[in-house]
């Protein structure tokens, strides 16, 4: 019969539920699990039972799954374009499986059922860390140790942890305070100094899990920031000063960093060291007399420790720093003054002073420190008055006399100072009105802390000694000798008996020259307070106002009014204590430690000029007035200056402009000395009225050796006190010269001047009438000449006529001589007298010197105001020269002056015709 045929296809395709799948970014791969097979029940039946296509659902999914093998239902799973795990990590969607249905055109196919696949994308590390900023900076202050300064952070794109992730951070520069952990924060491994370095430039990578590191590194800026410090602020520690300068500020422009402490109140201290600096500042050099004379002292103090000379020798074994006249004693010198130079009697009222700088004495039981004794010189041991340190105590001994009373009087008078002992210079003065005893010790007074009762002194016959630094020990020892010596240094020890010293005296003679001060007191502002010390080397400032305060110190100025200040350095030093609101703890200032450097004044050249030499009849010499010495001496001071080249190219030259300045200062002494044998006082001595010292600075003292004038004065008053000085002699007939030496000084011989000789010779009657004329040429003082000469003339005459005596007898002869021939030579001269003018005028340079000496004979004026003279004047005239040119030739002394004498042109008249035609006849 007819067979019906069945559908073939009857069942569908068979696949997993769900597949989990692997893809690797950048690959088209799938790996699947379970793998991708698709089974059917109608196998091996052709068509029905084989599997021809997987299809995806799911909106625009990048896989397609292609079959394998249509029999074994194997497929494959593959991507379509490149998976990017960075644009999605995983995909999801539905899978089914068709067979091939009932024949070859495929129809009455059968699909599975629904399989649900996850894929994952496998990442690859392919990008590198990257920081999110492109620069980071932090600011640290010094001295800390931070936690962590600052974070960096780096990201990276990758989709997987293991890749994206940022495992680590490095930094890169090496030798730095620095280290970073693995997230990033960056810590100082030690503390940080901004002296040291005030920034730090590190650089730093990162690490992503995969060990890939940044492509670019960072640049991490770490600013150190100073510690606020509190202290001042802008200050020089060198403060220069040019001597002249007036005052000049010390920290111009100084203010104080409090770093915001709540501030109630400052007090600051500014000490200015000197105390290594002369007699413990910088104070005027004169010496002691000159000093007492400046600042008004009565006179009569006597100089106990003057500069050595030959009238004052006996400080001339002492050690001694002669700028400053300090005298050294180191247990072992003492000094005896002469007889005389201290009267017997000191009176009830007398003053002894002196600078003194002494340490603590040597020993457990110390000794006796003698400064001043006035002891026995022989037989006994007595000490009639002293002035000793003992155990840093001073102490003052005197002993009366019996004749003066016969009671218990004060004996000994202690005083108990700490600055006995201190090592600095202290000034004391020991006032005695007696029974009463007062001690000035710079400039304040101290009572005797006791007084000691004594009997007086038995009088005896024995001479007394007066020493310094020991006390003459006359008996009680085999041999009189020194004991009770002095350790320190002293200066300035006088006595002056019969008066006290008032206290204004005492502050003038140990006032310092140089100190502290302050500008425009008046603009100190307000709520300042403020104090000096004595001698203004300390002031204190108290405010409760910074601002007022910073004010304050810039206008603390330094001074030194010396024209020659001592040059060096001195010590500057700032103290300051803060006070603060409620505040336990308040900040704490430094100190400042600065030093003005006090540079050297130009030195002064003092220069003394004058009539070096003349000659004046006995009988001036002999008659009540004398001779002045001096009329006409001139003293100026001149000092050379660098100047300071402008531009760069005068730099380059190695001579600079120097420029002289002439310059005003004082000076301290004069001495007018005699050269060799000393003045005989039965015959000559040097006079000099006193009332030429009233209303000046200036006293003055005469010896046989020479007149001293003294005193802090003008050059301009010396010059005139010199002026008057004059010169008597009242026995001629032995003398026929005189030399003498002028010096002056300022500054106690710090400066000293040319030393001016002076030459006086005394003409006796034999030959005074040439003599007289002789003179009244000299006495012209030579810069002030009208017409200077030629070789041969003044100098000449200075020299034949001045030098010896021998010189003198042998221009009388002479003369004699030369008036016997006159007469010949005047005949001759009638005779040629109309001789032709040619002729006079080629022989008249021969003779110019001649001429020229006959200009300053008579008065240098006739010449030009009579020209025309009578043949009488004429005739003498010549044979004054004559006697002159003869004597010239004689004299070979004529070299010295000669070299002195400038030459200049000779002007002869034109209208003394006659003149030159007797000179060319002669």
């Amino acid at each position: 019969g007819l067979v019906l045929s069945l559908p073939v296809n009857k069942h569908k395709p068979w696949i997993e539920t769900s597949y989990h799948g692997i893809i690797t970014e950048n690959n088209d791969t799938v790996i699947l699990d379970p793998p991708l097979v698709a089974l059917d029940k109608d196998a091996p039946v052709p068509f029905a039972g084989e599997i021809c296509a997987f299809k995806i659902h799911g909106q625009e999914m990048p896989f397609e799954a292609v079959v394998l093998n249509k029999t074994s239902g194997e497929g494959r799973l593959r991507a379509k374009s490149p998976i990017d795990c960075e644009l999605q990590k995983e995909y999801t969607f539905i899978i089914q499986a068709y067979d091939c249905g009932s024949g070859p055109g495929g129809t009455n196919w059968k699909k599975s059922h629904k399989a649900v696949v996850h894929i994952q994308v496998k990442d690859v590390n392919e990008f590198s860390p990257a920081f999110k900023e492109s620069v980071y900076k932090a600011t640290v202050t010094e001295g800390k140790i931070y936690d962590s300064i600052l974070q960096v952070e780096a990201t990276d794109e990758d989709c997987s942890p293991q890749y994206s992730q940022i495992c680590n951070y490095e930094i890169v520069t090496t030798d730095v305070p620095f280290a970073i952990d693995r997230n990033g924060n960056i810590r100082n491994t030690e503390k940080l100094s901004y002296d040291k370095q005030h920034q730090y430039e590190i650089m730093v990578t990162a690490f992503d899990c995969g060990q890939k590191h940044a492509t670019e590194d960072v640049l991490v800026r770490v600013n150190v920031k100073p510690v606020c410090k509190p202290g001042w602020q802008d200050w020089n520690k060198r403060i220069e000063y040019q001597p002249g300068s007036g005052s000049i500020p010390l920290f111009p422009s100084i203010h104080l960093e409090t770093c915001d402490g709540p501030v109630s109140s400052i007090h600051t201290t500014i000490e200015l060291q000197t105390n290594y600096i002369g007699k413990g500042c910088d104070r005027e050099t004169y010496s002691e007399k000159s000093l007492q004379k400046l600042c008004g002292a009565s006179s009569g103090a006597i100089d106990l420790l003057p500069s050595p000379s030959t009238t004052t020798n006996w400080t001339a074994g002492l050690l001694m720093d002669s700028n400053d006249i300090i005298f050294k004693f180191d247990g072992k010198q003492g000094a005896k003054i002469p007889d005389g130079i201290v009267p017997k009697n000191l009176t009830d009222q007398f003053t002894i002073s002196l600078w003194m700088k002494h340490g603590p004495s040597p020993g457990l039981r110390a000794e006796k420190e003698t400064i001043l004794c006035n002891s026995d010189k022989t037989e006994m041991n007595r000490h009639h008055y002293a002035l000793y340190v003992h155990n840093c105590r001073l102490v003052f001994l005197l002993r009366k006399d019996f004749d003066q009373a016969d009671t218990f009087r004060p004996a000994e008078f202690h005083w108990k100072l700490d600055q006995i002992c201190d090592k600095e210079w202290h000034y004391y003065v020991v006032n005695v009105e007696f029974p009463v005893v007062t001690l000035y010790m710079d400039g304040t007074t101290y009572e005797p802390y006791l007084v000691t009762n004594d009997w007086p002194i038995h009088p005896s016959h024995i001479a007394m000694q007066l020493t310094v630094g020991a006390c003459w020990q006359g008996g009680e020892v085999t041999k009189p000798r020194f004991a009770q010596y002095f350790h320190g240094s002293l200066a300035s020890l006088t006595i002056r008996p019969g008066k006290i010293e008032s206290q204004k005296v005492i502050s003038c003679l140990q006032a310092c020259k140089e100190g502290l001060d302050i500008n425009s007191l008046e603009s100190l502002g307000q709520g300042i307070k403020y104090h000096f010390n004595p001698s203004q080397s300390v002031l204190v400032m108290e405010g409760d106002d910074i601002e007022n305060i910073n004010q304050a110190l810039r206008k603390v100025s330094y001074i030194n009014s010396r024209q020659f200040p001592t040059a060096g350095v001195r010590r500057l030093k700032v103290s300051s204590k803060v006070q603060c609101f409620g505040e336990d703890v308040c900040i704490s200032i430094p100190d400042i430690d600065a030093y003005v450097m006090v540079f050297q004044a130009n030195e002064p050249k003092i220069t003394i000029s004058g009539m070096d030499h003349f000659a004046r009849p006995a009988a001036q010499f002999e008659g009540e007035r004398g001779v002045i010495l001096l009329p006409d001496i001139r003293i100026v001071s001149t000092v050379t200056k660098m100047e300071h080249p402008v531009d760069l190219q005068e730099q380059d030259r190695a001579e600079k402009p120097v420029i002289v300045e002439e310059m005003l200062h004082n000076l301290d002494f004069c001495d007018v000395l005699v050269m060799g044998a000393e003045l005989d006082p039965e015959q000559e001595c040097l006079e000099l009225d006193r009332a030429e010292l009233q209303g000046k600075h200036l006293d003055a003292t005469n010896s046989t050796a020479g007149y001293s004038i003294y005193g802090v004065d003008s050059m301009f008053n010396y010059e005139q006190v010199l002026r008057q000085i004059r010169y008597r002699n009242w026995d001629t007939a032995a003398t026929f010269d005189r030399k003498f030496r002028v010096k002056c000084s300022e500054l106690n011989g710090r400066y000293t001047s040319n030393e001016f000789n002076l030459e006086v010779n005394i003409l006796h009657s034999s030959n005074s009438n040439f003599m007289d004329h002789v003179n009244h040429m000299i006495a012209q003082p030579q810069f002030l000449q009208s017409v200077q000469h030629p070789e041969g003339s003044v100098s000449a005459v200075h020299n034949s006529v001045v030098p010896s005596v021998a010189t003198i007898v042998i221009i009388i002869c002479v003369s004699i001589l030369i008036f016997v021939i006159t007469l010949g030579v005047y005949r001759i001269r009638t005779a040629h007298q109309h001789s032709s003018a040619d002729h006079e005028g080629s022989k008249e340079n021969e003779m110019d010197w001649d001429d020229s000496a006959l200009t300053i004979t008579v008065n240098p004026m006739e010449k030009y105001e009579k020209p025309h003279q009578t043949e009488e004047e004429s005739e003498e005239e010549d044979i004054e020269d004559e006697e002159e040119d003869t004597t010239s030739a004689e004299s070979d002394e004529s070299e010295e002056d000669e070299e002195e004498e400038e030459e200049e042109e000779v002007i002869v008249p034109k209208g003394d015709k006659q003149n030159g035609t007797r000179q060319a006849q002669l």
